[in-house]
């Protein structure tokens, strides 16, 4: 029994498998459409999500399973004081593979180690999003045709995001990846991811605060919105949150291959007139994360179609 808690537990092998497979169910959904019936996903959802909660949902909906769970900690066991552990030795009871968002960093690798079915980490607190990422990656791969030999521009919240954390953790293991950093000194990319991936990978980077500085430069912009969620007062939050806005003038100084992607939600980060520019590319990856989601259940539960 395999879980997903990082980006890094898949190799890049096995990655590339994954997004082979996910690519498949995007050309013939049809092949994949019962490939689940009896099956049962657990939504543990202890923090609010749109997108993750329902891309789970509807990938196995997709594949013809079911599914069951809570969409807040307000309306779960949590509230009576509960623990993950329990929580989770409950719904392997119920279920046949569970995805999991605590606001908790390491809730999931605390689930996995007492859970009899395997456990997707949908996002714990600051640290790790790997299906985002996955998501990121298949994205990547179908605009650019490859996953080799790229700059990207992470923007915004480098600090909190762990969107952020996880894609680079993931991307670092391929050839010719090049990072440029875009973020107030306040939000630059935590200590121990520089250490953990960047120096130790050997990773060429540089940092810059202003985002025209970097777009000529790059083949993918990665935004983030300033997270309030993650600060310690509103203060701080209100004068990071305008810090950067990408807009029609911004996107002029872009290759015309270059593609914006973003986890969402969005705030005011992205002016609503990008929508319509064709390297906007946020809403396809929303459909992207449907499919690498309905690949990597079929994984972990060792379905072959």
């Amino acid at each position: 029994m395999r879980h997903l808690i990082s980006p890094l537990d898949f190799s890049v092998e096995e990655l590339a498998d994954l997004l082979s497979l996910a690519q498949d169910i995007e050309v013939n959904p049809e092949k994949y459409a019962h490939s689940c019936v009896g099956k049962k996903l657990a939504t543990l959802f202890y923090e609010s999500s749109t997108r993750t909660r329902l891309s789970h949902e509807a990938a196995m909906l997709n594949l013809g399973g079911s599914i069951m769970g809570f969409s807040s900690a307000d309306a779960s066991s949590a509230v009576k004081g509960e623990s993950v552990s329990d929580t989770i030795q409950t719904v392997s009871c119920y279920a046949d593979i569970c995805a999991m968002r605590h606001p908790k960093e390491g809730a999931a690798t605390v689930a996995c180690q007492k859970s009899t079915i395997p456990v997707i980490n949908a996002g714990d607190g600051g640290h790790q999003h790997p299906t985002q990422t996955l998501t990121d990656l298949l994205t990547i791969q179908n605009l650019k045709g490859r996953l080799t030999s790229l700059t990207i521009g992470l923007c915004g919240d480098l600090k909190f995001g762990r969107t952020v954390h996880s894609l680079i953790a993931a991307l670092v293991r391929y050839t010719g990846i090049r990072f440029v950093f875009i973020s107030p000194d306040e939000l630059k990319v935590p200590e121990y991811v520089r250490h953990e991936y960047i120096e130790k990978y050997n990773i060429p980077y540089e940092e810059v605060i202003r985002l025209e500085e970097a777009m000529p430069k790059l083949d993918i912009l990665y935004m983030t919105r300033v997270q309030k969620e993650r600060f310690f007062n509103e203060e701080d939050y209100v004068r990071m949150k305008d810090f950067y806005i990408l807009n029609k003038e911004k996107m002029k100084l872009a290759k015309e291959d270059m593609f914006v992607l973003h986890p969402l939600p969005r705030v005011n980060e992205i002016a609503i007139e990008v929508d319509s520019d064709p390297r906007a590319a946020y809403f396809k990856q929303v459909q992207y994360g449907v499919y690498v989601r309905m690949a990597l259940i079929l994984t972990l539960l060792e379905i072959s179609v």
